[in-house]
């Protein structure tokens, strides 16, 4: 916040003061965001690993000398590099956004008369003019004002807008926002009722809005869980790829004498065992899981994302326009007669409350911003239709505004039949004074305003006065009669109940934080099932916690109270220090920093601001909170599918390596040509992961627990079991060639025949690994068309290679006969499938994730 700045005439500043002082603070905008040079950029994305294994792969097929080949896999890594690059590009938009709300135009006063300027220029000192449906453009303080309310939720997400109250001269410091009388008046901010001067305290950075901004371009956006986990399992594959690679360099170099020729033999053996599908695989599952996410109205920014909400253990939601609609509706409705409860489907309400809620409509303005009062209004449409309880042609006479010194809202009408009748509505114990109520009639007033308060309600209370032959100069100047109480909620979201409780059965743990007040927070959060038993903590309380304190409170509270914008971030990193893998729901500008900061920020897009969807990394096109869960199973499927497919990638290289490394080590002539690794590593490989892409979940995706956040995508039990995959299959592909070489069978003939059995192999450990359990008993059930077609479209592939004479001359293959083509599918099938019976012993079911 700038220094206090002196009282001004109520003319304003001078024009020259105002350059100088624009000189001293700088403009009412906040800066730039530092843009990164798109060299920097891309050599920052291209330290990932994951990366540097396609431009490395790519490089090595040049080195070897094919062009085409090479130039191929550098077409992959620039679209794979290139689309990381958009997306970095698109998560620095977020200051972007929250700049673009500010007040383009302001009215303010200078050199004695009122000016328009931009909203950039303004400077503290300034007096500025606010009115019925603009926005603040600067942190100010009110200074004038006649029934001023301001709608802050884009700052406290609590859409009930609050009453603002002059400040003495002097008062410098605007609060913070929330809670009814307050002077202070923030930017961003809308007036939805009456009008004021205010004299600017705060410009640019110093105000709530440029806190928030400059906390956003503090926060750090952290890799995903896959992401450090792809990192860590190419880094020791590729380093033991090199070792190997070298070591087979250095044999070939001393056993032969030939080190040009070890060196290629090195380099192949090295394309061998990088496993380039392993980046691409990656990319298809996520542009996959986007593309099916998109058809559930969710939209993923950063699909990469997509697989960590699978692992969410703790759900963190807002409650205004999360849980609940962020519209004030009527629900209660007590006069001295009864009580009403409606809701938005009730056409009728008896006849004891009639009077209530028309006097509650005559007090309410007409054509409102103020939501309680388009509530009211909405009530009365809805269940006073064609009753003589609606006066829509009755002229309004006269409205007193909400004050200091009467906390009530009043209108004068004038009726059919002559005579002015008063309606008001306010603070109940402001309507008690007005009526005169006694001290046993306000107890039992405010008693049942403890009773509404503690459901969730906002209460006001009605009274009603006249007629009169004039409208009365001020409303404490007449006796009311006091007509009742009417209770405003902010209906619970339908399906959150069902949502949150899915959530919770699926080991996720939810927790509510919210800018409202603990009893209305507790009572939203009862109805819709989140554990309320340690009560809420308060941002009062927060604020008084040290780290370690707030980690033990976040392990026992669930419901989070007053919380203002900086510890909705605060808590997000307590949860996180506790090892909790956080998704964060929310959809105002004071939501962003936290959804930056959570591993999966996730924006309500529809009601949500610009700020939050571009600090989320999904938005929920739909603001229903059902929709969360929905993703959380797509995520847990993504895991599980991606896991089963990098466990394929893992053992389908095995033969792959040994089939390139054994013919060196034994004197034998080549078996796989640099061209077969392609075929296999950038044809068959990435078509059969699509099969992977497309298989259902699991039965038990949604009554597992959340995986830790420190399990890998692919750890020493899954590499074991690859391992063990792919040796079967290599012994039965090099037994299958011994056995023809042994047989005369010539040398192009023999290599094909050891191509279709490891390929046939290849098509069955696709199936085998696609499912938990056995999976050959479920071989054709439903669910698995894109299998079948994706192995056509494969095993076309390779008929192709192998029966065209021209791909043949190009691979180094001899079409063999029937029958020994058939032998040679049979070995790479039954060599797969030698696994399946393994899949019972208790070790391996654990590995694949049982």
């Amino acid at each position: 916040m700038p220094p206090p700045v002196s009282p001004t005439q109520s003319g304003g500043l001078s024009s020259e003061e105002a350059r100088e002082r624009l000189r001293r603070f700088g403009p009412n905008r906040l800066p730039e965001p530092a843009r990164k040079r798109a060299g920097a950029l891309l050599l920052e994305v291209l330290r990932e690993p994951m990366f540097l294994l396609l431009v490395l792969a790519a490089a090595l097929y040049v080195v070897l000398g094919d062009a085409a080949e090479g130039a191929l896999l550098g077409l992959f890594a620039a679209l794979s590099v290139g689309l990381v690059v958009v997306q970095e590009v698109r998560s620095e938009r977020a200051l972007e956004a929250l700049r673009a709300m500010a007040a383009p135009v302001a009215r303010v006063r200078r050199d004695g008369r009122v000016q328009a300027i931009p909203a950039a220029d303004l400077v503290p000192g300034d007096w500025i003019l606010v009115g019925e449906g603009e926005r603040i453009p600067a942190d100010a303080v009110l200074r004038e004002g006649s029934a001023l309310r301001v709608d802050e939720s884009l700052l406290t997400g609590e859409s009930v807008p609050v009453a603002k109250q002059v400040a003495p001269m002097g008062v410098a410091d605007p609060g913070l926002p929330g809670g009814e009388g307050g002077a202070g008046v923030f930017a961003g901010t809308l007036v939805v009722s009456g009008h004021g001067l205010a004299e600017v305290v705060c410009t640019g950075l110093g105000t709530q809005a440029g806190r928030i901004g400059a906390s956003l371009a503090g926060i750090v956006v952290e890799k995903t869980l896959l992401q450090q986990s792809m990192g860590r399992l190419v880094r020791v594959l590729g380093l033991m790829a090199g070792v190997v690679s070298v070591a087979v360099f250095v044999l070939y170099g001393l056993r032969r004498g030939e080190w040009m020729e070890g060196a290629l033999s090195g380099i192949a053996v090295a394309m061998a065992l990088l496993p380039e599908e392993f980046p691409m695989a990656f990319a298809v599952f996520m542009a996959f899981g986007a593309w099916r996410l998109a058809q559930m109205r969710i939209l993923a920014r950063r699909p990469a994302v997509i697989e960590t909400l699978g692992a969410a253990s703790v759900l963190c939601v807002d409650k205004t326009g999360t849980l609940t609609e962020n519209r004030m509706r009527v629900r209660a409705l007590l006069s001295p007669e009864g009580e009403a409860w409606i809701d938005a489907s009730t056409r009728e309400v008896p006849e004891h409350v009639h009077r209530l809620l028309e006097h509650a409509v005559l007090a309410s303005r007409p054509d409102a911003v103020d939501p309680m009062d388009r509530a009211v209004r909405h009530a009365g449409d809805a269940t006073l239709a064609d009753t003589e309880h609606l006066h829509a042609d009755w002229p309004l006479a006269r409205q007193y505004g909400l004050s200091a010194a009467l906390l009530a809202y009043s209108q004068a009408w004038v009726r059919d039949e002559g005579g002015i009748i008063v309606a008001t509505k306010g603070a109940p114990e402001t309507i008690a004074g007005l009526c005169g109520l006694d001290a046993a009639a306000t107890s039992a007033m405010l008693a049942d305003v403890a009773r509404l308060a503690a459901g969730g309600l906002r209460v006001l209370a009605v009274a009603h006065a006249g007629p009169f032959e004039s409208a009365p100069d001020d409303p404490r100047s007449v006796a009311f009669i006091f007509d009742g109480l009417v209770g405003f909620q902010d209906p619970l979201r339908p399906s959150a109940p069902q949502a949150i409780a899915e959530a919770r059965s699926a080991g996720i743990r939810v927790v509510m934080i919210t800018g409202d007040f603990p009893g209305t927070a507790l009572a939203i959060a009862a109805q819709a099932g989140i554990e309320t038993a340690a009560g809420a903590l308060s941002g009062t309380e927060l604020a008084a916690l040290d780290d370690p304190a707030l980690d033990a409170a976040v392990a026992r509270v669930s419901v989070f109270a007053r919380i203002r914008p900086e510890q909705k971030l605060r808590l997000v990193e307590a949860f996180k220090r506790r090892g909790e893998v956080v998704a964060m729901t929310g959809d105002g500008v004071n939501d962003a920093p936290a959804l930056k900061a959570a591993h999966i920020g996730l924006a309500m897009a529809r009601s949500g601001t610009d700020v939050a969807r571009e600090a989320a990394a999904i938005s929920l096109l739909e603001d229903d909170i059902g929709h969360i869960v929905d993703g959380v199973r797509m995520g847990r499927r993504i895991f599980d599918n991606l896991r089963k497919v990098l466990l394929y990638i893992v053992a389908i290289h095995v033969p792959i390596a040994g089939l390139a490394l054994l013919p060196v080590l034994l004197g034998w002539s080549p078996l796989l040509l640099p061209m077969h690794v392609v075929l296999i590593q950038m044809v068959v490989d990435p078509i059969c992961a699509i099969a992977f892409e497309s298989e259902p979940g699991e039965r038990d995706l949604m009554a597992r627990p959340p995986r830790l956040a420190a399990e890998p995508l692919l750890g020493v039990p899954q590499l074991l079991l690859g391992a063990v995959q792919g040796l079967l299959l290599l012994a039965g592909v090099i037994g299958l060639h011994i056995g023809a070489v042994a047989k005369g069978v010539a040398e192009d003939e023999a290599r094909t025949l050891a191509f279709i059995a490891l390929t046939a192999g290849n098509f069955a450990l696709v199936r085998i690994n696609g499912a938990r359990g056995a999976a050959l008993p479920r071989l054709f059930e439903a669910g698995h068309r894109a299998y079948w077609i994706v192995m056509a479209v494969a095993g076309a592939i390779v008929a192709t290679c192998v029966l065209w004479p021209t791909a043949a001359a190009l691979f180094g293959f001899a079409a063999p006969g029937m029958p020994a083509t058939l032998v040679a599918l049979g070995v790479g099938l039954g060599a797969a499938a030698l696994f399946e019976p393994l899949k019972g012993w208790p070790p391996m079911r654990r590995a694949l994730g049982g």
